[in-house]
């Protein structure tokens, strides 16, 4: 599924949940109110009737039906009341001699029902008051018909749902909108990743929102690490068959020693490992056309990898009883691990084959990040050092002491757009290699 039909079927979701929600409970309110009306109108009505309440001349309470609204005494008018006073019950002319089953309350008690069979079988909301008149108990039920309120309520409640709808597909319409509008840099962008992966480009330029800035440039990091990994692999892996290459001939040659044919069964077996090392190289050089090592790229700790890296270098070199002089930031450097490892590494392990005794590291990390590894070594002169620095320099063509080393650190720092520099340390008075990285 993609991010943008995802993105729009969880706010479908949301937004659907809320207008729900918003319906039942706008619906609800409208019913409450609705009642709470009417049940102020059913007070008022029992009021009046109770009003009307008054002693005879023998102290007993009497109902005199002549004084009450007309809406009582209309056949079946969807109004309609119970009086209970004493063991004697009053209904109104509206029931047409219907009777509710409504019983008397005690004093000062209150019940408000629905109930579901009026004389005509439509539901009521029902308000049951007991009180007391001039000292005699009285229970009067006042009745509405709710028929009527109810088809009202349900008109509104349709109409509002259809209000309702248009207004959640306006919003869906709104931000399905805005969110494609705000995936469309995406869109783009996943179009150049499929140029970037048939090669036909390297970095992504198609500008996108700030927003989604960190990640394009993430991306684009991440590709120049894996063209560098490829870069790598490749040199790496030339050197390796070009150093191979002239053991590799000398074994055909002794393959071919007129020697070895008084023994030809040696004599195949050599021949035929020469060709399956030779088919191997080939093969390697293949897939390093190919494909690079791919590991990401990660920050690194300038101290806490020197700290490592010494210990290691004075257990190999122990007989030399090396002594370290660091100078290095104790934090995390927004920079390729494995590169700096292979940068100050390879500096290290030259300082420490030539120095004598003493190898000063310095790592300064400011508006640009440089890399100084000096050693009390014996140096090599002016003429030396341009040939070290020379471009292009491989293994085979490097100087004694310093070739290897330096030329993958001289890659190292070309990809970075770097510089390497190497002179006479005036401290030291051996070697003095520094390699600068921008930032």
């Amino acid at each position: 599924m993609s991010l943008q039909r995802r993105l729009n079927r969880g706010l479908i979701l949301i937004l659907s949940a809320v207008f729900i929600g918003h319906w039942l409970a706008a619906d609800w309110v409208i019913r409450a109110v609705a009642e709470k009306q009417m049940t102020t109108r059913l007070q008022h009505d029992a009021d009046s009737l109770i009003d009307t309440l008054q002693p005879n001349g023998d102290g007993r309470l009497e109902f005199d039906s002549s004084h009450i609204g007309t809406v009582y005494g209309q056949p079946f008018s969807g109004h309609y009341f119970v009086l209970h006073i004493g063991g004697k019950t009053y209904y109104s002319q509206s029931l047409q001699g219907e009777t509710l089953p409504i019983g008397a309350l005690p004093t000062d008690a209150v019940q408000l029902f629905h109930y579901a069979e009026g004389p005509q079988h439509q539901p009521l909301l029902v308000l049951n008051r007991g009180l007391q008149r001039f000292g005699y108990p009285v229970s009067i039920a006042i009745a509405e018909d709710l028929t009527d309120i109810g088809r009202d309520i349900d008109h509104i409640r349709l109409a509002y749902l259809l209000l309702t709808v248009l207004v959640l597909l306006l919003a869906i319409g709104l931000q399905t909108g805005d969110v494609r509008r705000a995936l469309h840099p995406l869109q783009a962008v996943r179009a150049e990743l499929a140029e970037i992966a048939g090669g036909r480009k390297q970095p992504i330029q198609t500008r996108v929102p700030r927003e989604i800035k960190p990640l394009v440039r993430e991306v684009n990091r991440l590709l120049l690490l894996v063209e560098r990994r490829l870069h790598q692999s490749r040199t790496a892996i030339g050197n390796l068959a070009h150093s191979l290459k002239t053991p590799l001939a000398m074994l055909f040659r002794l393959a071919e020693n007129p020697v070895l044919a008084a023994h030809p069964e040696l004599q195949q077996q050599l021949q035929q490992q020469a060709q399956k090392m030779h088919e191997r190289i080939e093969r390697e050089l293949k897939r390093a056309r190919l494909s690079g090592n791919l590991q990401s790229a990660s920050v690194f700790n300038p101290q806490e990898e020197l700290d490592a890296l010494t210990k290691l270098l004075r257990n190999i070199y122990s007989e030399k009883a090396l002594d370290f002089q660091i100078s290095a930031p104790d934090r995390p450097i927004n920079f390729d691990r494995e590169d700096m490892l292979e940068v100050i590494g390879n500096l290290l392990d030259n300082a420490c084959k030539w120095a004598g005794r003493y190898i000063a590291v310095e790592i300064e990390c400011a508006q640009t990040m440089r890399i100084i590894v000096e050693d009390d070594g014996p140096g090599c002169s002016a003429a030396d050092m341009q040939q070290l620095s020379r471009r292009g320099l491989r293994l085979d063509e490097a100087v004694q002491g310093h070739g290897l080393g330096l030329a993958i650190v001289r890659d190292i720092a070309e990809f970075y757009r770097g510089k390497l520099s190497i002179e006479r340390s005036a401290r030291l008075g051996g070697l003095r290699v520094s390699v600068q990285f921008p930032r």
